[in-house]
């Protein structure tokens, strides 16, 4: 495998934007592959054999590129899709956002009281629970779904009144523990939408509370993978090339967002899975 092949990102729209962004900050010179599956949107209320299949097609559709490394940059397709993913891509790392968030968590919890917030389908499929026990048996963790941040991050609403008030509904009752209670020491940021949101959570959570943005996490993952199997890029400036399965003007639109960069909308590519 050549360190000049591409690094594979898949979502099913425009939040795996994140991951992107951090995974061009730690590795500058690769070259990457970005696919948002828009069509489809949103996974997280569909079947888990019909995540498997879309996720299965997006992922043949980015090895076409000749990979040396796949990111499932979505919370629902690395719940439902990563072993099938891994099973069916064989030659290249297949690495999905749960499990090194929750690794990155049970080593900054104190307490082991962990507080997960994600989409509806991610808190009820329970991945995020699961990964943070297998690794820490005395964990304790309470998921919240906390699915108005989605549409608050791709309307642009990160911050203000309206933010703030939608993160105390959600975080108040998990951090401001009753007498006798105990709040959570370490806060996962389950949902790759979340981390546009990350200064009014921070608010409404507290300062004495350890946040883990799965995003981050993921990339500094992805980049000691890379490293420890020598297939890091060693020169050049890197480049990424956008692909979506519908709707270009809007995935430039919201995307240029979650990037921190303007996208055009003649710059992301349509493709039909």
């Amino acid at each position: 495998m050549s360190p000049d092949a591409p690094i594979g990102v898949f979502d099913s729209g425009v939040g795996g934007l994140t991951v992107l962004k951090a995974l061009v900050t730690q590795l500058p010179r690769e070259r990457f592959v970005y696919l948002g599956d828009t069509a489809r949107l949103p996974y997280g209320t569909k079947s888990p054999q019909t995540v498997v299949r879309y996720a299965l097609q997006a992922a043949e559709a980015l090895a076409d590129y000749g990979l040396k490394c796949l990111v499932l940059a979505c919370n629902t397709a690395s719940a439902v899709g990563l072993a099938a993913v891994s099973e069916r891509i064989r030659d290249v790392p297949v690495i999905g956002v749960i499990e090194p968030g929750a690794e990155a968590a049970c080593l900054a919890s104190r307490s082991g009281h962990i507080a997960v917030i994600a989409t509806e389908g991610t808190v009820r499929g329970g991945a995020y629970q699961d990964a943070i026990v297998r690794r820490r048996s005395d964990a304790r963790v309470s998921a919240v779904p906390a699915q108005l941040f989605v549409a608050l991050a791709e309307e642009g609403l990160c911050r203000g009144p309206i933010a703030e008030s939608v993160a105390r509904h959600y975080l108040e009752p998990l951090f401001n523990a009753r007498a006798g209670g105990s709040r959570p020491d370490t806060l996962v940021l389950g949902c790759t939408h979340f981390p546009m949101l990350a200064e009014v959570i921070r608010a409404a959570a507290g300062p004495d509370v350890s946040i883990v943005d799965s995003a981050e996490t993921t990339a500094r993952y992805v980049r000691q993978t890379l490293e420890s199997r020598n297939f890091a890029a060693r020169h050049g400036e890197g480049s990424l090339r956008l692909l979506a399965t519908d709707a270009a003007d809007r995935f430039a639109r919201i995307g240029g967002r979650f990037l921190e960069r303007p996208i055009r909308p003649h710059e992301v590519e349509l493709v039909d899975l």
